[in-house]
This record gives C-alpha cells, structure tokens and sequence, in this order.
C-alpha cells in the first residue's frame, strides 16, 4: 500500500475529517461575492459539458449533516465555474440510531444510492472491511488540497484511521466535535447569587474560562448543588443519560477515562477484566450519584433533551456537544452562556479530564462510477479549501484544520470555539472503538447502563462484568480477541 504523506501531526487526511467537512457544509446562508469571485478560470476537465446528480446520506436532525447538505449549492458554482460541469445534490437521512443500517443496507448491494455518506466515526471498521467506502491513502498522495495539517492527532485517530494506529485512512473530518460545558453565564454573574455562594461555600462562584479550566467535579458539584432549587423547577446540572444509541455511554466514558479508567485493549481485543474493574465500578457509580442535580426524567435525556431542558431554563448547566451550540444558544440566550471546558476529575496535580469525542467523516462509497467518484473527490478537494473551511466556521461548524482553528479570530467566531480547540488538543478527548462489531457491543453496554441509572440493577460491579462478558465472547466470536470469557461469565446477569 502506498502510504500516506505525513504533515503536522501525523496522517495528513483521516477518514472522520474528510465526513465531518461534508457536514460542516449544511449551513443555509450563502459565500459571499467575494470568495464566488476568486474562482479560478475555467480549466480542463474530463466532466466538462456534463450534468451530474449526486446523492448525500446524513443524519436526521443534525444541523452539522444539514449544513454540509446547503452548501452543495456552492460546491455546484465553484465547478461550473472552474471546471465547466454542472451538479446537483439530493440529500436522504435517518436517525443517529438507524443511519448505518441504511447505509449499510445499500451498500451490501454494491449500490450507488448514496455517493457520499456523513458516517459517525465508530462506523469506520464496519464500512472498510467489506470494502463499502473507497480507501483514501492513495487518493490523499495524488491530490495536494487533501494533504491538510489536521489539529491534533485526535483528529486523525477519530475521524479517518482503521484498524486503530494504522495508517489506513477511510475517512475525512465533516464536522469535528468535543464535549463542552454550557453555563448559564447571566446566573453565575447575578450579585444576589454570587453573595449567597460566597456565604454558603466560602469561596466565590466560577466566572470566566480559566475559572472552569481549572475546576475539578468536586469544586463544580457545589455550584450544581448550589443551582438545584426543585421549589423553583431549577437544577443544577444535567448530562446524558439515554439508553438511545451512544448516549449514556459517551457520558460514562467521561467518568471512566477521567479517573483513569479504560474499557479495552484495542491491540488485543481483551475486554474482560479491564472494563469491569473495581475503579471503573466506582466511576459508574459516581456517574449515576450526579442524577441528584438533574430534573425528572433524566434517565431519558439524550442530544435532544439535553438541548431542550438547558433552553427552557430548566438547568444551570449541562454537559453537550459543541455540533449543537446553535440550537444551544437560541436568540433569547445571546450574550446569556459561556462554554467552557468540562471539570477535571481528581484532585490536585493529578485531576485530569478525558472526554469522549464527537464528530462526523465523510466517506465515498466505492461502488461509485467514474463519473460520480470524480464529482466526489472534487468536491473534498473544495471542502477543505481555506476559504470553504472558515466559511463552514462561520456558518456555525467545526472545522478540524489547523490553518483554520489557529486564526486570530477563530475563537471568537462561535461561543463554543475556545473550549472546541481547548478539547481537540491531544489527551483531552478520545473516541472509542472502531471495531466492526462496533453496533452488538454498543447495544450490550447501552443495555447495561440503562439498567443501573434506572434502578433495574443495583450492583455496578455486576453490570460492568455482565457487559465485559458479552463483548468478550462478541470480540472473540469474530475473531479480533484470541481470549474467550473466563468461567465467571457463566454466572453474570443484570
């Protein structure tokens, strides 16, 4: 295989970039003149003359896969103008926990329903290895606007490599993605509560980025207890907890990672007796004990009940992805919210924080023809331009090159954009399994999670080993784990 030019950090074009680009380009509002007009003249090309119509699958709902879709019509001036062809783009959609199945149902096919498909990051395994999307190491070598300097090396892990720490490239960032924190900035700055946490707790509340930067979940639970007032319908604080597709599992992950956890051996496949430890139990635990600041029927919140219960002024705080910070700040919340980073876990010098990472890549289908893969790749080569990159910025989206994020206004373009880059930067968010049994493990774990934050379990230890078990023989039935589960998991149930 030839392998990849390197730059900055690592591979130069992930998979999960070049998906989260596509998103990033559903924004409704239109380039400006100015960037219409630095096209350049119109050059050879083998579609000249032609009328093509390709087809986008993206997520329901999503305004990151929305915006990637709106912006095709710009894509469509940029190469009638340069190139002399003309293009359209229909778009179809599903659910976060129905899109792979329909992709992949077209795809087993050899289909070109979709040409482009905006996938989630764990589906890079289960796509490439029956050879469903097209392979990009040497699309990237032959193709110098893909060759792009990606921010972090989490970029490159998350959206683009499989098998994990490889240089197999399947995907490119369409919208990169990080948990942040959103506060209600008008609350925290009201004098008759700054006094009454003064009073109460003896130290003042947290005002400013580097305040957060530096609060441990100990410091913020006084703040969230603080805010819990049910006489008024206000709490303190919520996060996900939803047994709909990865919701409580990237909200666990927090705990886990951040107090040095860890759910496999990706190098291995082992599961059992790394996921289900004594420490991770804790961490499940703790992760269920924070339910006591949330509202009623926090065991049902997900991305959308997030976003609806921290709008409607119900909660002080709540734990979201930075993809949704338009529908997190509404007109009524301008100039009312600070996003900052998500508290450290521990004490001290050793208090750290790991959060899971979000985020779409856009992949090819590799049963394109030659006509639909060159309109493809035409278009990456356009997404990643500097121009496009800032545009989809400005648009509300997150691009994941480091020309754009280290622009002198970059941060200042969207709320949530500090704590964006603050979170993309190595060792502060991750992404997990890749694996193309990717589906069977998640809906084990969600099973198990659910079971313990509902109150239908009551022994974390004993969810974590009934979790650890199941994707055992899951890993070791297909091959990626040599182990089998130990005689212990005769025995483990919910």
């Amino acid at each position: 295989m030839k392998q990849t030019p390197r730059s900055g950090h690592g591979l130069i074009m992930p998979r999960r970039t070049l998906l989260k680009g596509a998103a990033a380009f559903g924004l409704s509002s239109a380039l400006s003149a100015p960037f219409i007009n630095r096209l350049a003249a119109q050059e050879a090309h083998p579609l000249k003359g032609q009328s093509i119509e390709m087809n986008i699958l993206g997520i329901a709902g999503w305004v990151p896969s929305s915006l990637g879709v709106k912006m095709s019509p710009l894509f469509a001036d940029f190469v009638k103008e340069k190139y002399g062809y003309n293009v359209s783009f229909a778009f179809q959609e599903a659910p976060f926990s129905d899109l792979f199945q329909k992709a992949a149902t077209s795809l087993v096919t050899k289909s070109q329903e979709f040409n482009i498909i905006i996938s989630d990051s764990q589906w890079l395994g289960a796509l490439a290895q029956p050879g469903w999307i097209l392979k990009l190491n040497d699309v990237i070598a032959a193709n110098k606007g893909l060759q792009v300097d990606w921010y972090s090396q989490t970029v490159i892990d998350t959206y683009m490599t499989y098998p994990d720490g490889s240089q197999d490239i399947w995907g490119l960032p369409q919208e990169g993605d990080v948990e942040a924190l959103f506060v209600r900035k008008d609350w925290l700055s009201d004098p008759k509560e700054m006094e009454a946490f003064q009073a109460k707790y003896g130290k003042p509340l947290p005002q400013t980025f580097e305040d957060f930067e530096n609060l441990t979940m100990d410091e913020f639970e006084k703040v969230a207890e603080f805010f819990t007032r049910p006489d008024q319908q206000r709490w303190g604080f919520a996060q996900q907890y939803s047994r709909v597709y990865d919701f409580a599992t990237c909200a666990f992950n927090n705990f886990l990672w951040s107090r040095g956890g860890e759910t496999w051996d990706p190098k291995t496949g082992q599961i059992e007796g790394i996921l289900n430890t004594d420490n991770n139990a804790a961490s499940l635990q703790a992760y269920k004990d924070w339910l006591k600041y949330a509202p009623p029927g926090a065991t049902n919140i997900g991305i959308a009940e997030g976003i609806d219960v921290f709008t409607q002024g119900k909660v002080f705080a709540t734990i979201q992805w930075a993809a949704v910070g338009p529908a997190m700040i509404t007109e009524e919340l301008k100039g009312k919210v600070l996003v900052v980073p998500p508290p450290k876990h521990g004490t001290g010098g050793e208090a750290k924080r790991v959060y899971s990472m979000g985020g779409q890549p856009w992949v090819i289908n590799a049963f394109n023809d030659e006509t639909k893969m060159r309109v493809a790749l035409d278009f990456m080569n356009w997404w990643y331009q500097p121009d496009t990159a800032l545009e989809f910025a400005k648009r509300g989206g997150n691009p994941a090159d480091k020309a754009t994020l280290s622009r002198d206004d970059f941060d200042e373009i969207n709320p949530w954009n500090r704590t964006y880059k603050f979170m993309l930067e190595d060792g502060r968010s991750r992404d997990f399994w890749h694996d193309p049994k990717y589906s069977e493990m998640l809906a084990i774990q969600q099973e198990g999670y659910s079971s313990f934050v509902t109150g239908q379990s009551s022994d974390p230890k004993a969810v974590l080993d009934y979790i650890a078990c199941a994707q055992q023989q899951i890993l070791n039935d297909s091959g990626t784990a040599k182990t089998a589960p130990s005689d212990m998991c005769a025995m483990t149930s919910l």
